[in-house]
Order: structure tokens, then sequence, then C-alpha cells
């Protein structure tokens, strides 16, 4: 029942293409490394409460749990996540190759544009679409004030800042509807403005950078 909660249109536990995956990933094993300190800690606690006074050789054994335990275990704990964090971080940074697609996301309250590179001129509101299977490299942008564009069965999310460009890597791995969300404060109504992806198959793909779906 508690995992029930992991789905969603809006859940980062519920992936749907390799960028969200290796987030979720990631959840879990922070969840995993936060259990077992918090469990550890919960054990020492209990040691500490077992005698209000301990013999003296039982005070150097809870002295060793203390100092090699309650220090030395939750540091490693942290520092073998921190490693793991910035590995997965710099697997999910963007990179050229041949099958990438490049779109543009430009944010004004309350509302997004899509531009895709493979169409000049072609430009969708509140819309994204995108080719399921492929790379896709976001250049998101605001006229405002700062926005978030954040797909969550997709990817992370990224802040759409004036002035300046942030480009996100998402993929779908299939097609599909996809809910996207701008996870900023951006003043009142910022929690319902929305925006949807759309991930075609090859074929609509093609239909819909060449004209024939617009």
């Amino acid at each position: 029942m508690a995992l029930a909660g992991c789905e969603g249109a809006l859940s980062t536990l519920d992936p749907a293409g390799p960028a969200a995956r290796t987030i979720a990933t990631l959840w879990w094993v922070m969840l995993a490394g936060a259990v077992a300190i918090f469990s550890l800690v919960m054990v020492l606690l209990a040691l500490a409460f077992r005698k209000a006074r301990p013999a003296p050789d039982e005070a150097r054994h809870e002295r060793l749990w203390v100092v090699n335990l309650g220090i030395a275990f939750p540091v490693v704990v942290l520092l073998a996540l921190l490693a793991y964090g910035l590995f997965v971080g710099e697997r999910l940074l963007p990179r050229a190759g041949p099958e990438v697609v490049s779109v543009g996301a430009e944010a004004r309250r309350m509302a997004w544009t899509f531009t895709y590179e493979d169409a000049p001129g072609l430009a969708t509101d509140h819309v994204l679409h995108i080719p399921a299977g492929r790379p896709v490299d976001v250049a998101v942008t605001t006229t405002d004030v700062i926005h978030s564009f954040w797909v969550p069965r997709l990817a992370g999310k990224i802040d759409a800042i004036p002035g300046h460009v942030n480009v996100l890597r998402i993929e779908a791995d299939e097609p599909g509807v996809y809910a996207g969300r701008s996870a900023e404060f951006s003043g009142p109504g910022y929690d319902h403005f929305a925006f949807t992806v759309v991930a075609h198959d090859t074929d609509d793909w093609e239909n819909f950078v060449t004209g024939q779906a617009r």
C-alpha cells in the first residue's frame, strides 16, 4: 500500500525513460543508505539506555561502538552516497550524438512555448512533441521570472532563468503522453502551471516535423 503512492503521472519512482530510471535508482540507493544509518543510530540509542551504570569493560565496549560505528560507519556511508551521486550526475549530462534531437522551451507566466530544430518555424504552446526512443536536449529559458521545467517520468528538473539557456536531456522509452510541471514558485497559480510531453513513434514524428500533424 505504501508503494502504491510511488506510481502516477508525476511520480519520479515510476520512470519511463533512461534518465528518469537513473534518478529513481539514485533515490532508492539514498533511501537504503538513510535506513542503514538510522537503524544503526537506533541500535546505539538502545544500547545507551540498556544500563544506567555499565561496568568498566562494557563502557569501553560501548565507546568502541560509538567511535567505530557511531562515527565511522555514517561517514563511510555518506561518502559512498556522495561518490555515487556525483557519478550519476555526470552520467545525466547531455552529450552530443547523431540521434540527439534538439528542442527549445521558453517559459512565461503561465505558458510554455516549444520550438523544434528539425522543424524551423514550428512552435507549440503547452505541448512538447518528441520522438520516442531517442535522446532529446531541451534548451530551457524564460522571458520573465524563474520557472522550472520538470517531467518527472522522463528526467530530472532544471530551472528556466532569464537571460540564460539551460539544457536538460530527456528521453521516453515508448510513445505516450507524459505530464510536466513548472516546479518553481513563480507567482499566484504556479501550482497549475502545467504542460504535456507527447512522445511519438518514428512515423508520427516524421509526420510532425514535416508539417502533416500540425
